[in-house]
């Protein structure tokens, strides 16, 4: 059942539309909790206002979910989140974790991505920084 709940995540994700938040009660629990680098939040109400957001402020969002991998009442999903077009296009890679009660609503779902490297970096002068700290701090 893991698998399956997750795989249907999975094309829930890959079809998000400010319209398809309707069904967000669909896959997640009335409490679940959701966390990624900016958020840590519980409830449905929270969670969609985090994608209402994620709507209002970037340019064409899109997630693609590269892999699956099930367990028992636990999945991870790769995927690759694009926003913006044409040459201000930008691309996002990182794991989602994810625990499913019994009916195979998710309860759990923390994202793992790395936003010094993959966003903060292109910001002017802030990325210059990160990215000199950052070969300072590689191994030589």
């Amino acid at each position: 059942m893991t698998r399956a709940a997750a795989e249907r995540l999975a094309e829930f994700y890959a079809t998000l539309t400010p319209q398809s938040l309707a069904s967000l009660a669909d896959f997640y629990a009335p409490d679940a909790r959701f966390v990624d680098p900016f958020n840590d939040v519980t409830g449905l109400d929270a969670i969609a206002h985090i994608f209402r957001h994620m709507f209002a402020t970037v340019e064409a969002p899109r997630f693609e979910v590269t892999s699956c991998l099930a367990g028992e009442r636990e999945a991870m999903l790769a995927w690759t989140f694009r926003f913006g077009a044409g040459r201000a296009c930008r691309e996002i890679r990182g794991v989602t974790q994810l625990r499913f009660d019994a009916g195979g609503r998710v309860i759990e779902h923390i994202d793992h991505w790395d936003p010094a490297r993959q966003l903060y970096e292109h910001i002017p002068l802030i990325g210059c920084i990160l990215r000199t700290l950052r070969h300072r701090l590689a191994a030589p």
